[in-house]
């Protein structure tokens, strides 16, 4: 009978692994990825004490572990290991996320993974496996953008190391960036990847501007820098998601009698329109050139737009909530969240 058990628990572990072959090598490309990052990591302290190190990257190290400390003294994020080691790119990406969506459809392509759920991209730690996969979903008609990533959380499962290309931020992109993946380590709901997205980009927003006003002053340098970035990327942001709506309508209007080359031809020519008035924003001091992270001599897809739906689509809702219910009070804020959702 134990024989019998056995050779059923082997069968059936065969059969999962061969159904799920896919997700198995996705899997441990991913944690090969994640291990020979984390095996070739230095203890900040280390990297602090070496006198070839320059000084000027030193003073950013530093500057993220005042970010993390306000972090949690100031906002009531979850105290971590994260960015106590540091990982030297070498001046090369080390991840890739890819987004698909429907042709005429701002839907994503989803993805199921154990544990944390759904999302709406899908992580690379190599490049060719993810212009692999993006092939696959364009010769089925899908539209397609996969982007560099300049950080990711681990959701707490693991020590995430300083990357060194975050040591050429501006001080409130870099705070914005540290806050953003601390609230990822404080709070992540399963299968709501808009919220999770969403809530990191408001605290790490927000965040970035109390952080730099209590370390540089009202009136600084430093603040002013990133008020105005944070303007032009919320106007940017905006006018993204209003083209989204602007699709979403026309979409609607397809009939599937309707020639596909006259449905390429609207969407292409509202696109166009959705780029051209980007140079308007705040009076034109920046375009779409310098907002764009896909090939300059593409227009932008359904998957681009669906990438800001997922970012950016509730910062006004959690910005009324958060001034009006909570009298902008972040601890009081985020006890609220931790309450109402189940964290993982």
């Amino acid at each position: 009978m134990l024989y019998k058990i056995i050779v059923g628990l082997a069968a059936l572990l065969l059969i999962l692994g061969i159904y799920n072959r896919e997700l198995l090598s996705y899997g441990w490309m991913q944690a090969k990825g994640q291990m020979s990052i984390l095996m070739n990591v230095q203890p900040v302290d280390e990297v602090l004490a070496d006198s070839a190190f320059p000084d000027s990257l030193k003073k950013q190290i530093l500057l993220i572990q005042e970010i993390k400390k306000f972090g949690v003294d100031s906002l009531g994020l979850n105290p971590s290991d994260n960015y106590t080691t540091f990982y030297d790119q070498h001046g090369k990406p080390i991840l890739w996320v890819l987004t698909a969506s429907e042709k005429y459809n701002l839907k994503a392509v989803e993805w199921s993974f154990p544990i944390i759920g759904t999302f709406a991209y899908k992580g690379y730690f190599d490049s060719t496996r993810a212009i692999r996969e993006e092939l696959v979903f364009k010769n089925q008609g899908f539209d397609t953008n996969i982007g560099e990533v300049s950080a990711w959380s681990t959701l707490g499962y693991l020590k995430d190391p300083i990357l060194s290309s975050m040591l050429c931020r501006s001080e409130g992109s870099l705070a914005s960036l540290i806050l953003h993946e601390l609230t990822h380590g404080t709070l992540f709901v399963k299968n709501n990847l808009e919220l999770n997205e969403n809530l990191a980009s408001f605290v790490g927003d927000v965040g970035a501007l109390r952080f730099l006003q209590y370390k540089y002053g009202p009136d600084s340098e430093e603040l002013n820098k990133y008020e105005f970035s944070k303007r032009y990327n919320e106007a940017y942001s905006n006018h993204v998601l209003r083209g989204a709506q602007k699709l979403d309508s026309l979409y609607t209007t397809f009939e599937t009698s309707q020639p596909d080359s006259r449905k390429d031809f609207l969407k292409t020519e509202m696109i166009r329109q959705i780029v051209a008035t980007t140079d308007t924003l705040l009076g034109g001091k920046l375009t779409f050139s310098k907002k764009r992270t896909v090939d300059e001599t593409k227009l932008p897809n359904n998957a681009y737009f669906i990438g800001y739906k997922t970012y950016k689509s509730k910062q006004n809702s959690f910005r009324k909530e958060f001034n009006e219910n909570f009298n902008a009070d972040f601890k009081k804020y985020l006890h609220y969240l931790k309450e109402k959702y189940p964290s993982l």
